[in-house]
């Protein structure tokens, strides 16, 4: 089950609200995690066990790294619960990957494991790695009580698709959270813009990106209609998505950070993943980056712990070559900026800046979304018309005008300029007024579309 579905939007959801609502404030804990555990099972009845197993792997290993904490036991058992966790999702998210690989190189013949990628595994894997890792480094109170740990590891709003919440984080919201009105009207606010970003924004140009890869008639106008959909597509499906989690997070008087930050005005890459998926890099910065030694070493071993990093990176986000690619793609981006380049981005005027930056993610956009290396290759150089490709196309010139004005909306709304408009004092007291209009208007429209069967893609199934 999406947040984008009918079922979710005006069955599962308003049941959960009004039984949270009702039950004395001893029961909403468990409340939620039922909802939670009830949540997951409509969408992957099969692997609801292995999330259940999971956690009490979890909630064991943690008691014990406690218990023996200061002493070697707490060292191993620590080892031992990471070898677990990653050693799970190794198995269902990347054995055939690996399969593959080694039949490929070695020229063997290996069966594939016949067995589905359970939704949100690297997501809720990662919360309890970062759990672990806290505990044993005495970051965090270990969680005695396992319901209270369970559901920190399934609360539906951030579950299947994140943000990456640390234990930390809402370790004194899982014991007393407040619940306001206004908080309340926040979430609901921050869910319906959340939904609308994806919806009415990533669906639809979710649709132009499967036309093109369909076509056959390739242009340079085509390829970057293509390069630049792409790279708004997937902007808008994450960020929406985090988006209606935090709304949701607010509904049930939770408080989870923000997960983007308008990472299409940044200045440079470095400015870029600070900026995009702020959950995700964090994550891999405190318990990937800075305990092989950060920057704080040789620089060779310096340019190992970033190539480490976004090597990870890549594979985290799917079990197949592109994204690995992808990842060190960032990766060399972001050691030449250390290096050198940086401190030129500085000094040129931002305008091109940020065309830097906004080239490069797309030309990094194109290599996630590929398929196979030709056809990255092949839409890569599209967009600058190798082998001859002409430069429109009747094609490219009737989708160019059935999605401009969508693109320009997705290109106004990737920045902060709206945001800055409707908070300036002269307009906020009227947008205040229209605002709750202007909100149940596109909760209407998105209805609409999620009735009519448009197009509903879910990119978080690969992770």
């Amino acid at each position: 089950m999406v947040f984008s579905s009918i079922t979710f939007l005006f069955y599962f959801l308003p049941i959960v609200l009004g039984i949270y609502y009702i039950v004395p404030k001893k029961w909403k804990n468990l409340s939620l995690l039922i909802a939670s555990f009830i949540f997951y099972y409509l969408g992957e009845p099969v692997y609801v066990a292995l999330m259940a197993f999971s956690i009490l792997s979890t909630y064991i290993f943690g008691i014990l790294i406690d218990k023996y904490k200061k002493t070697k036991y707490s060292k191993i058992f620590f080892i031992i619960s990471i070898i677990v966790s990653v050693g799970l999702l190794g198995y269902f998210k990347y054995a055939n990957f690996i399969i593959e690989n080694v039949n490929l190189w070695l020229n063997n013949k290996i069966d594939f494991i016949y067995v589905a990628l359970p939704i949100g595994i690297s997501f809720y894997t990662f919360q309890m790695i970062s759990y672990l890792a806290d505990v044993y480094n005495g970051k965090a109170k270990v969680q005695k009580n396992i319901l209270k740990l369970a559901m920190y590891v399934s609360l539906f709003p951030q579950l299947i698709a994140g943000p990456i919440v640390r234990y930390t984080t809402i370790e004194n919201q899982l014991e007393d959270r407040t619940h306001t009105i206004e908080k309340f009207s926040l979430g609901v606010r921050r869910f319906i813009i959340g939904l609308s970003k994806k919806v009415l924004i990533a669906n639809v140009l979710g649709e132009l990106v499967n036309t093109f890869l369909s076509s056959s008639e390739m242009s340079v106008l085509y390829c970057w209609l293509y390069g630049i959909s792409v790279m708004l597509q997937i902007y808008f499906d994450f960020s929406g998505y985090s988006d209606m989690a935090i709304g949701l997070g607010k509904m049930f008087g939770f408080e989870f950070l923000e997960n983007f930050n308008y990472p299409y005005i940044a200045k440079s890459i470095t400015d870029f993943w600070r900026r995009w998926h702020i959950s995700l890099s964090s994550w891999f910065r405190d318990y990937i980056y800075i305990p092989l030694g950060g920057n704080r070493t040789s620089k060779i071993k310096w340019l190992r712990n970033i190539m480490i990093v976004w090597f990870l990176t890549g594979l985290w986000h799917g079990a197949a070559w592109n994204f690995v690619i992808w990842g060190l793609y960032f990766g060399i981006l972001l050691i030449i900026e250390k290096l050198f380049l940086g401190k030129f981005l500085e000094k040129i005027p931002k305008v091109l800046s940020h065309f830097y930056v906004l080239l490069i993610v797309m030309i990094s956009f194109i290599i996630f979304n590929g398929k196979s290396s030709v056809q990255i290759l092949q839409n890569i150089g599209g967009l600058i018309g190798i082998n001859n490709l002409p430069f429109v196309t009747s094609e490219s010139i009737y989708y160019f005008k059935s999605y401009f004005l969508v693109i320009i909306i997705a290109m106004i709304s990737a920045t902060p300029l709206l945001k800055n408009i409707f908070t300036k004092e002269k307009i906020k007291k009227v947008s205040n007024v229209l605002e709750p209009i202007f909100l149940f208007s596109l909760l209407i429209i998105c209805t609409a579309y999620i009735v009519d069967g448009s197009f509903n893609p879910f990119l978080y199934f690969r992770f």
